[in-house]
């Protein structure tokens, strides 16, 4: 039975980094809503409960029923689950004079207690609260301070229950990590054994049992998260895998070849289809973001689906789907609004009549690369850059026509070559150019053009949640512009995109 840490989430944006932090200890753990988690046995080894962007005080304040997890298995409250644990168990919290944002040191710790076991002295935490606890149960017993907020940390006398009002997940709380170690594998007795290895044997044997001998077909996109799950499930069932990799017109310049016949070089059964026509007459005369999705979606369906019943037998449908969309789809606030459509193929099971099976929906996108690399797939695959599902569809505003696919391809060529020749590329977590809906003057020799505009973006991140523009040297970004604009016909203006997400998203549309 693989053990694990419950994470209870009340609906806040560093939950997910929660369980990032666990799973760097090689410790396995699940992100569950406050109010709908399952029920409790012997492979939970302890619970976290998340921060939240609501007060204990409301009326509506979250409540999570804790009867079989309280003083039965160790806890641990986390800014507003610390918050919980004191108000509703006699304690009290009102609302700070001034809000508590930002860093802070912890002045005193207890650094007898095992919370605190390799914290430095004077410790920066990272506060992110608007209330603050004012007075503790009586058998809660104060185990750090900082200047500001007097119970930063406790403990609960007779049981292993703590709260810490600060966030030791994000980066800015430097000794974050140990404590987090001090309390999963210190006070829960986690093993650590959750590890790359672990995870394919496990799941190779799991897709062994789940699928016998039927057939699977899976939708390749030339992306990591499909490949990992494509080799896994080769290892797992062999030829009774067939791969289909549409190109839809809309990919990178020559990669439905290369990307072909990279899948062929690791054995896989994949049929390519050449589908660019149908993807550009759909999208003849469409302007807004998420009509040009669901059209490029809707065709991938219609020319994945007629590939597919080319095959007898088929009873299941493999997807590439990752961890972060399962928690989005199940999170505390229910479905998250709109921004964009999902690029995975929604729709697809239910106009097939198939079965799905998603190997990696337990995985971070940076724990995909770690299971690809230990399934000795080639650093050239699983360093690539992520790329948007609609492809070139949602870097091209406004209409896409095949023409400036081509003058996009040529850009995006000359950029992510260029990232590549000067070893920036390794530096960067995604690049790629966006091709605007303005034309701008400009002059080359004698003549005056007007012409386009294209925009450069590459940014740093690690899961795409929160992303910063990279500082490309002056020397790199003047070249390639320079570039761009003397080999493609049909640009005379190259502009680098400084924005970060949030506010801004990585993808323009």
């Amino acid at each position: 039975m693989q053990e694990k840490i419950l994470i209870l989430d009340f609906g806040s944006q560093y939950t997910q980094l929660i369980a990032r932090r666990v799973r760097e200890l090689n410790v396995y753990c699940e992100i569950h809503p406050y109010n709908k988690f399952p029920q409790i046995d012997d492979s939970f080894k302890g619970v976290i409960l998340s921060g939240s962007p609501f007060s204990v005080r409301d009326k509506n304040a979250l409540i999570p029923d804790l009867s079989n997890i309280k003083g039965k298995l160790p806890l641990l409250g986390v800014c507003y689950g610390s918050q919980y644990l004191a108000h509703f168990f006699g304690g009290e919290v009102q609302a700070s004079a001034h809000r508590e944002y930002g860093r802070a040191n912890l002045e005193y710790f207890d650094k007898e207690h095992r919370m605190f076991s390799g914290v430095s002295q004077n410790s920066q935490v990272w506060m992110s609260h608007g209330d603050t606890i004012t007075k503790l149960p009586d058998n809660y017993k104060i185990i750090a301070s900082t200047a500001d907020v007097k119970v930063a940390a406790y403990a609960v006398e007779g049981e292993n229950t703590y709260g810490i009002q600060f966030h030791p997940e994000v980066y800015h709380s430097t000794d974050g990590l140990i404590m987090i170690e001090n309390f999963v594998v210190g006070i829960c007795g986690c093993s650590q054994n959750w590890t790359p290895d672990s995870f394919i044997d496990t799941t190779v044997q799991e897709l062994k049992d789940k699928l016998g001998n039927d057939k699977v077909v899976l939708g390749l996109s030339g992306g990591v998260d499909s490949s990992v799950a494509a080799i896994l499930l080769n290892k797992a069932i062999g030829k009774n895998l067939t791969c289909i990799f549409v190109d839809n017109g809309l990919l990178r310049k020559n990669e439905f070849e290369k990307v072909l016949d990279s899948y062929k070089n690791m054995g896989l059964n994949v049929i390519g289809v050449d589908a660019k026509e149908l993807f550009y007459k759909d999208l003849a005369g469409v302007t807004d973001p998420e009509a040009k999705r669901k059209s490029i979606g809707k065709n991938f369906i219609e020319v994945f689906d007629a590939e597919a019943h080319k095959i007898q037998d088929v009873k299941w449908l493999a997807q590439g789907t990752i961890y972060p969309d399962v928690i989005e789809s199940i999170s505390v606030k229910g479905p998250s609004a709109t921004i964009k459509s999902h690029h995975n193929v929604g729709g697809l099971p239910e106009k097939m009549k198939l079965k799905v099976v998603e190997p990696l929906n337990l995985l971070f996108k940076d724990e995909v690369r770690r299971v690809g690399k230990a399934l000795h797939m080639s650093q050239t695959l699983l360093g690539r850059h992520p790329f948007p599902g609609p492809g070139l569809g949602i870097r091209i505003l406004g209409e896409v026509t095949a023409e400036k696919v081509r003058i996009l391809q040529e850009v995006d060529s000359i950029f992510i070559n260029g990232l590549k020749e000067d070893g920036l590329y390794n530096q960067v977590w995604q690049a790629g150019a966006v091709f605007l809906p303005i034309q701008s003057v400009g002059v080359m020799g004698d003549e005056r053009t007007y012409e386009n505009v294209v925009a450069l973006r590459a940014v740093q991140s690690t899961d795409g949640m929160t992303a910063d523009w990279v500082h490309l040297p002056y020397e790199f970004l003047a070249k390639i512009s320079n570039k761009i604009i003397n080999q493609v016909r049909g640009v005379n203006r190259v502009v680098y995109d400084i924005s970060s997400k949030p506010p801004a998203t990585i993808e323009w549309e």
